[in-house]
């Protein structure tokens, strides 16, 4: 595709001046910024440094090396090439100085997947007389943001996501039923097969934990080492996936109990948990006004206090969600004012999951996650009819 394709100039143009920004220096080496490959487009082997200005005036600079010149025919801009080192500071200090330049930092690291440009970069450009600010909110509008294609995919993603969850732990109590094996690198053979007939894609996974496994929120069962399902074990099934590689994912967590009836303390903290999962979807639907969106932090706070207010809170050990772009761990707000603050607002047009947890250390864990998309009329929540009640199995 050409570079830069999609990109709303005029509308960056716009978010620019509200940041008080004259441009966007968006920096890559070796992939290391998938920001900058989500807005510039597809660059080739990226084994030289890459340099390039999306300017609040002027048509777009690239700034790149000479033997990596190909993959920029067709930018719609000015390309500098340089080959020696300082023949690229010369090119970037008459590109930045002076100007204040929106990058992919976050101050004191305080959000990881959006500090993404090197300590050493940073001290080059303002050496250079550069003012930088962060590029948080661009990020969110023009990186993360989903295309309607991507929302479609979703949707139809996490609709068949969520039929192989209910087929896949049927399947798992009709076996404990006749008394067959179940263990779970099996369930995770008959989960990926099915997302294979389903036409979806994904890169590992899903999760399948039993009992004392479910504790550990990333738990991976591997063949050799791996449990057979004994009754009265808590059951998860995390599993996630898209369209095709690079699409924008599903991901979704259901939970079982092997019995018929669990006991109290199953109970409690499956209701803890989906109590915390609703909350965060109510706080966003009463909270959603078009000019005054809340904050990823805002909505964890609302999700948290349902697990604290059940005494539960330190069982509770990480973020209420993730951002969901084309990486299933996205680059633009999370759901969290645990693991990181992430005050950045949610903006029509960005998903993430919501998925409270409460994990007891040797004994089970629960995890209940659906994702939630904004769109211009506030939240919607998929798969369409999330989990209510354990599964028996």
């Amino acid at each position: 595709m050409p570079l830069l394709q999609g990109l709303d100039l005029p509308a960056l143009r716009e978010a620019l001046a509200a940041l008080g920004a004259d441009g966007w220096l968006l920096y890559d080496f070796r992939k290391v910024n998938p920001i900058a490959g989500r807005i510039i487009g597809d660059t080739g082997m990226g084994t030289r440094r890459l340099f390039v200005l999306l300017p609040r005036a002027g048509p777009p600079v690239a700034v790149a090396h000479r033997i990596e010149l190909q993959p920029l025919a067709d930018f719609p801009g000015e390309v500098r090439p340089y080959g020696a080192w300082r023949e690229l500071h010369g090119h970037l200090e008459t590109l930045v100085r002076g100007r204040t330049l929106a990058i992919e930092t976050s101050p004191r690291d305080q959000v990881p997947y959006l500090d993404r440009v090197p300590h050493g970069v940073v001290q080059l450009l303002e050496s250079f007389g550069a003012r930088l600010v962060s590029s948080a909110p661009l990020v969110s509008r023009f990186a993360a943001s989903w295309s309607a294609a991507e929302l479609a995919g979703h949707r139809r993603a996490a609709e068949a996501l969520a039929a192989i969850a209910r087929d896949a732990l049927a399947w798992v109590g009709a076996e404990a039923a006749r008394g067959g094996e179940v263990r779970d690198t099996g369930v995770v053979q008959r989960v990926r097969e099915a997302i294979e007939r389903a036409g979806l894609w994904t890169n590992e996974g899903p999760i399948v934990a039993f009992g004392a496994t479910t504790a550990m929120p990333h738990y991976e069962p591997h063949p050799g080492a791996d449990r057979r399902l004994a009754p009265g074990e808590v059951v998860l099934l995390d599993l996630w996936a898209g369209p095709g590689r690079g699409s924008v994912f599903a991901d979704q967590t259901w939970m079982a109990f092997a019995g018929r009836a669990p006991d109290a303390e199953v109970r409690r903290v499956w209701q803890a948990v989906k109590g915390a999962r609703d909350a965060a979807v109510r706080f966003l639907r009463d909270r959603w006004r078009p000019n005054a969106p809340v904050s990823g932090a805002q909505v964890d706070d609302a999700a948290r206090a349902v697990v604290r207010d059940a005494g539960l809170a330190e069982y509770f050990v990480h973020r209420t969600g993730h951002s969901i772009d084309r990486d299933l761990h996205g680059s633009g707000p999370h759901i969290d004012n645990f693991e990181t603050e992430d005050a950045r607002a949610l903006v029509p047009g960005v998903g993430f999951s919501v998925e409270p947890g409460v994990y007891l250390p040797g004994r089970f864990g629960m995890r209940s996650e659906i994702n939630v998309y904004i769109d211009t009329g506030g939240p919607e929540v998929n798969p369409r009819v999330p989990q209510e009640e354990l599964f028996l199995v």
